[in-house]
C-alpha cells in the first residue's frame, strides 16, 4: 500500500473520532468558538514537540520558510478555522453523518473553483458529477420533521453551513498543498511535520486572541472540559499529520476522493455511539454525493 492512501485512511479515522469528540464538547457548555479553539489549541504542542523529536532523530534542519510558504499555509490555516467553525455549527443542527456528509461537497466544489478561479474547464461528465451531488444535498437539508412539497421542507440553515463548510476545506487543502511543496526537504514527512507546526501555532494564537475578545468566558468552560479537550488536541494533531503527508504526496483531488471513506466511519459513528436514526432519505442523500464523488473522479 502506498505511503499516501494509509495516509488518508488512517486520517479518515482519525478525523471521524476527533468530529465525535466536537459533537461531546458542543454538549457541554462550548460553544462553536471554544470547541474550534480547543481543536488547535490542544493540538500546536503536540505538532510542535513532535517534528522537533522528528528532525532531531533523522538529522534534519528546520528549512527556510519563504514569504511564498507562509502565503499558502495561512489561507490554508484560515480556511480550516472557518470550515472548522461551521461543521462544528453544523453538528447543532441536524445528525452526525449527515453534518459529515454535508461537508464532503468539498470535492465537489473544488472543481466549481477550478472553472472560477483558474478557468479550467469541466467535462459534460464533471457537470453531470455536480447535478448528482447536488440532488443528494437537497435530500439532507430537508427537516425530517417537516410536512409538505420538498421546497417547503428545505433547512437554509443547514445548507449554508455545510455548503461552507464544504468550500473553506477545499481552500485549506490546496493551501496546506502549496505549503509543503515550497519547502526545501526531500522527506515528506519532515515536510508535513513542519507544516502542521508552524500551521496549528499560528491557527492557536490566533484564535486564542479572538476568543479573548469575543468571549473569554470560554476560558474557563474549556478548563472545565479539559480532559475531551486534550483528547480533541491528540486526535486533531493525529490526523492533521495524516492529511498533510497525503496532501505532500499525492494531489488534492486524489486525497479528497479517497477520504470520502469517511461517511462509511461517520454512518457508524451515528448509530453505534450516538444511538441516532438514519433515515432511509438521508442515506439517499450519502449514496448520491458518493456517487456523484465518484463520477467526477472518473472524469478527471
Amino acid at each position: 500500500m502506498e505511503l499516501w492512501i494509509a495516509a488518508t485512511l488512517f486520517a479518515a479515522a482519525v478525523q471521524t473520532l476527533r468530529f465525535m469528540i466536537h459533537k461531546r464538547l458542543s454538549e457541554t457548555g462550548l460553544t462553536t468558538l471554544g470547541s474550534t479553539f480547543a481543536r488547535f489549541a490542544g493540538a500546536a504542542p503536540f505538532a510542535v514537540i513532535l517534528v522537533t523529536i522528528y528532525l532531531s532523530a533523522t538529522g534534519q534542519a528546520v528549512p527556510d520558510l519563504s514569504p511564498r510558504f507562509w502565503a499558502f499555509a495561512m489561507s490554508g490555516a484560515l480556511g480550516q478555522i472557518l470550515a472548522t467553525m461551521c461543521t462544528v455549527a453544523l453538528f447543532r443542527t441536524r445528525n452526525f453523518a449527515t453534518g459529515i456528509t454535508f461537508k464532503k461537497t468539498e470535492t465537489l466544489q473544488t472543481a466549481v473553483l477550478g472553472v472560477v478561479v483558474l478557468g479550467e474547464a469541466i467535462s459534460p461528465a464533471g457537470w453531470g458529477a455536480i447535478g448528482i451531488g447536488l440532488a443528494g444535498v437537497l435530500l439532507l437539508s430537508q427537516s425530517p420533521a417537516a410536512q409538505g412539497a420538498w421546497y417547503a421542507r428545505l433547512e437554509p440553515r443547514p445548507i449554508a453551513l455545510g455548503v461552507a463548510a464544504g468550500a473553506f476545506f477545499a481552500c485549506s487543502a490546496v493551501g496546506y498543498r502549496g505549503a509543503s511543496l515550497t519547502l526545501d526537504l526531500v522527506d515528506p514527512l519532515a515536510r508535513a511535520g513542519v507544516t502542521l507546526a508552524c500551521v496549528t501555532t499560528a491557527q492557536a494564537i490566533c484564535m486564542a486572541a479572538y476568543l479573548g475578545r469575543a468571549d473569554p468566558a470560554q476560558f474557563a468552560a474549556l478548563w472545565t472540559a479539559r480532559r475531551g479537550a486534550l483528547a480533541l488536541g491528540l486526535t486533531s494533531m493525529a490526523g492533521s499529520l495524516g492529511w498533510f503527508t497525503a496532501f505532500t504526496l499525492q494531489t488534492a483531488a486524489y486525497v479528497q476522493a479517497l477520504g470520502q471513506v469517511e461517511l462509511i466511519f461517520s454512518l457508524a459513528a451515528s448509530v453505534l455511539f450516538f444511538r441516532e436514526r438514519v433515515s432511509g432519505r438521508e442515506l439517499a442523500g450519502m449514496a448520491l454525493v458518493m456517487l456523484s464523488i465518484l463520477v467526477l473522479v472518473l472524469a478527471l
